[in-house]
């Protein structure tokens, strides 16, 4: 019985020492996921302390990191996947739809609630991102110059102003019944003009609303800058900006 004993033991201690057994291809898969979207252990402690598990924000990362809390240096390979994970898309694109000419700009609204994009056929559309994207309005663009150039919502978001490769910014009202707006034959789309002479070397490339919504401001091929009053219905400043 003793012998019998003794060789139940030695049986035992012989499977406890046996290797673990490989891990699988989805254990592997797994675990590299996990370490390489998590941050790393020594970035969570610094932040939260050693006990703590909540999720941390990109804030709290670039903090740390920016204050010494995290041991100096840059981010590990796990921290900048775990970041970018919080703020990169997870789903799409998909489409939105299929137009015959080029989009060359679009924007969001400030709220997030519209898209409006430009077409090379003189065309903008407005879809409404809450209802499907829907096309909440279609316009028909004036005096074109091969594309739209730049496109920006006013800051209530009522008023779009557009511009091309002119001297001239257009503002079309989006928030009115029609959804079809056809420049000046089913509604008038404001011209304001910045510029009186040589106007076919006149280009603009950019155009936005003050925060205030009472001035646009315009970036051009002149190397200037041009703020138009729109209450006074006139160019207010010309900034001496940059070069082509």
């Amino acid at each position: 019985m003793a012998a019998a004993g003794r060789l139940r033991g030695r049986r035992r201690t012989k499977e406890v020492e046996r290797e673990p057994e490989p891990f699988t291809i989805e254990e592997e898969v797994s675990h590299l996921t996990r370490v390489r979207s998590e941050p790393c252990p020594g970035t969570r402690a610094a932040i939260h302390g050693a006990k703590r598990k909540r999720g941390l924000s990109a804030f709290e990362m670039v903090s740390s990191r920016e204050s010494g809390r995290s041991g100096g240096g840059g981010f590990c390979s796990a921290d900048r996947a775990y970041a970018a994970g919080k703020h990169l898309p997870s789903e799409g694109p998909w489409c939105v739809e299929d137009m015959d000419s080029e989009a060359y700009v679009s924007q969001f609204s400030s709220d997030g609630s519209m898209l409006v994009a430009g077409f090379r056929g003189s065309r903008i559309r407005v879809y409404d991102v809450d209802k499907g994207w829907k096309v909440h309005k279609n316009i028909s663009c004036r005096s074109m110059r091969w594309t739209v150039s730049d496109i920006a919502l006013s800051p209530d978001q009522r008023y779009l102003a557009y511009s091309s490769l002119s001297p001239i910014v257009h503002i079309v009202n989006v928030q009115n019944a029609g959804r079809e707006s056809d420049a000046n034959v089913t509604e008038i789309h404001d011209g304001l003009k910045f510029c009186d002479n040589d106007e076919y070397s006149f280009g603009i490339f950019s155009v936005k609303f003050s925060k205030d919504g009472r001035e646009v401001v315009v970036g051009n091929n002149d190397c200037s800058i041009y703020v138009y009053d729109l209450g006074g219905n006139k160019v207010s400043d010309r900034i001496r900006a940059h070069t082509v």
